[in-house]
């Protein structure tokens, strides 16, 4: 390309001008050689040959060198006056400072120059110039961007209501020595693990400019700055404490969370025992991104979640000469819990019976067991499963789980398929749909009461592990029910990961998630932590069998009297109505089973009467000499049985309007006791 450039500066000392020319809106710049320029435009040299010949005489000749050859070496430039040296601007070419008097020689190539200017071209100052202005603007826009991020970050809004709880949380944390969890700490050996995972705050909460409420100090400790006001609206913190066997951060990664808590329990199914773990937490606090993978945007990859960690360890154990030799086959299982009912997720969502057999064991009739041969198949039935899960609104969450959905590595042995050890991997309802007892929407008011009757069975059930004795309430919720053998088995472990959310609107479902993980494995809020036991040899408690009911009925409803007793959410005076209310639901569940199941019947017998029916007129039509009197001897017969059945039919029916018709009453009433005073 070629500019029109105006030359700005002359270099003495590298015998250069520095030339600048303006390009697509830009001032440009660049050093260039008095040799490449004359080389360039030799009809520079004539004009400058003219002018410097009218202005320096010519130099006296010395008689005795003039025969001598000319020198080519250029007269130094001190002999020439700087006025002479400088070229009009308009003129925008290069002087060549030469007296007239001494011949000039073209200039050589760069190439074969003796002079003592480096080959390698030096940086101009005008480019020199140009790069530290573009340098400086970069770092202003640098510390401007960082400074718009951490107001976006931190809610650093002088004039923001939540500015000064911020503040103090500040304060607090700077007090405070951190020392997070990492990947070489070592992993102790718990029959009960219960652990806290905290996620960073999501895109929604630092557009609303939410304050982080949550601090981790160290690998125990989970601390919540509750915002409270006094009676003259002084801003304070409630900095309420919580110590468990683990603590992550926003900064732990599934890797980490997998290491102390799952991977540990791994062994555990190929000696011959159960293993459970459990994700519990507000919807939208981490639990399917704990349990199934890192999102990005919608997308989700299930290589890094705890299902796929699982299975590879799973995989990776079986391989060993230890286990491999055993035999075993691999299996896989994925169902949901909802509303008290058990649907196969790999079976389009295929309903299916809990029952229990002679034997007192509970069995999932039905369920459907895919043998799986690596990681590959168990993420393909962990997407076909999660795709038709139940998922509804709430308050909290414009996609809530209303199930808990329950996936099972399962081990067999033999011909015979004998089960070996089974995992447990449950992503729990979110725990904000166990508040929704007192909706006006009775569908809703039965999803809260389910969810909450599971979450506490759960609770009792998992303390009564730890305290490897008494009576175990699993008959109280469906899911306790099907996972029976994980809490009364021989050798059986359980973690939890209670999943919550750092945002101050999330204040109280974070406490409320803690205060649960807290009640089921007690830890002191201060002082030493307790060494964690070695591997318990946990022996099958025969009394705990021999003093269960024979009667499923009276059995539930004691475990359901055990659960309201333990509730401490609520007080005495309400367990009453607390308890009544989900005694009403489990009729309410147990008329419409028992209704849909007589209906389902009656069209069955239906169509084996229509079949009669259409004999015996096909018999009318097609002989003239028919008895008569066997024909309606048949027909009433045919009525009779048909009527028998609507009767059936419809005292189930008129049960459920009345359970319908009570559950309202006792949600009125519930909703009485328990509203503020």
């Amino acid at each position: 390309r070629v500019h029109s450039a105006v030359i700005s500066s002359l270099n003495a000392d590298t015998r250069s001008v520095t030339v600048e020319w303006f390009e697509n809106g830009e001032t440009k710049g660049k050093e260039i050689e008095i040799e490449q320029i004359l080389a360039l435009n030799p009809e520079l040299l004539a004009s400058a040959k003219a002018k410097l010949a009218r202005k320096i005489p010519a130099p006296v000749r010395n008689v005795k060198n003039e025969n001598e050859t000319p020198s080519m070496i250029p007269s130094p430039r001190k002999a020439i006056n700087k006025q002479e040296d400088k070229v009009p601007e308009q003129e925008n070419h290069a002087v060549n400072n030469k007296p007239s008097g001494i011949p000039f020689k073209p200039p050589l190539s760069r190439g074969n120059s003796n002079s003592n200017v480096p080959s390698s071209r030096r940086r101009s100052n005008c480019v020199k110039e140009v790069e530290k202005l573009k340098k400086n603007r970069d770092e202003r826009r640098a510390r401007n961007a960082e400074i718009i991020h951490n107001r976006l970050e931190d809610a650093e809004t002088p004039t923001g209501p939540n500015f000064d709880f911020l503040q103090m949380i500040r304060e607090y944390r700077d007090s405070v020595e951190f020392d997070e969890i990492t990947m070489s700490d070592p992993v102790m050996d718990h029959q009960i693990c219960v652990c806290v995972r905290k996620r960073p705050r999501n895109k929604k909460e630092k557009n609303k400019k939410e304050i982080d409420v949550i601090t981790i100090p160290d690998k125990y400790t989970t601390l919540v700055h509750e915002p409270k006001l006094k009676v003259d609206l002084t801003k304070y913190l409630e900095n309420q404490k919580f110590r468990f066997d683990y603590s992550f951060n926003e900064n732990a990664t599934n890797e980490i969370v997998y290491r102390y808590t799952a991977q540990p329990l791994v062994a555990t199914i190929f000696e011959g025992g159960m293993a459970t773990c459990f994700a519990y937490g507000q919807t939208g606090s981490g639990k399917t991104h704990t349990m199934g993978g890192d999102f990005s945007g919608k997308e989700q990859d299930c290589t890094k979640g705890i299902y796929a960690y699982t299975a590879r360890d799973v995989f990776i154990l079986n391989s060993q000469a230890k286990y491999h030799n055993l035999g075993l086959k691999i299996c896989a299982s994925f169902f949901e819990i909802y509303g008290g009912k058990v649907f196969d997720l790999l079976k389009s969502r295929k309903k299916l019976q809990i029952l229990e057999d002679g034997k007192q064991q509970v069995q999932v009739v039905g369920l459907s067991e895919k043998e799986v041969k690596g990681v590959e198949d168990v993420l393909e039935l962990i997407k076909l499963g999660t795709g038709i899960r139940t998922s509804g609104t709430t308050s909290a969450n414009s996609h809530s789980s209303r199930s808990h959905a329950v996936f099972q590595i399962i081990l067999r042995k033999g011909k015979a398929n004998k089960l070996h050890g089974k995992f447990s991997l449950i992503d729990l309802a979110g725990n904000e749909r166990g508040a929704d007892t007192s909706s006006a929407n009775r569908q809703t008011r039965m999803e809260g009461a389910e969810i909450n009757k599971s979450l506490l069975a759960l609770k009792e059930c998992i303390r009564a592990l730890g305290r490897k004795g008494g009576y175990t309430p699993f008959r109280a919720s469906k899911l306790t029910q099907v996972l029976r053998d994980s809490f009364i088995g021989e050798n059986s472990k359980t973690c939890m990961i209670a999943t919550i959310s750092p945002g101050m609107s999330s204040c109280e479902h974070t406490l409320n998630t803690l205060r649960y993980a807290d009640r089921v494995k007690e830890l002191p809020s201060n002082g030493p932590m307790p060494q964690a036991a070695p591997l318990p040899n946990i022996l099958e408690r025969s009394e705990s069998k021999k003093s269960e009911s024979d009667n499923p009925t009276d059995s539930k409803s004691s475990d359901l009297a055990l659960l309201c007793s333990h509730n401490e959410d609520i007080g005495d005076d309400d367990n009453g109505w607390l308890l009544t209310f989900h005694e009403t639901v489990t009729q309410l569940q147990d008329a419409e089973e028992q209704l849909i199941e007589a209906h389902r019947a009656y069209v069955q017998k239906g169509k084996s009467i229509i079949d009669i029916e259409e004999r015996m007129l096909h018999e009318v039509d097609t002989n003239v000499e028919y008895d008569i009197e066997e024909y309606s001897k048949n027909l009433d017969t045919v009525l009779s049985e048909q009527m028998k059945s609507i009767g059936e039919l419809r005292e189930k029916l008129l049960r459920l309007q009345t359970v319908i018709k009570e559950e309202e009453r006792v949600s009125q009433n519930l909703k009485k006791s328990t509203a503020p005073s």
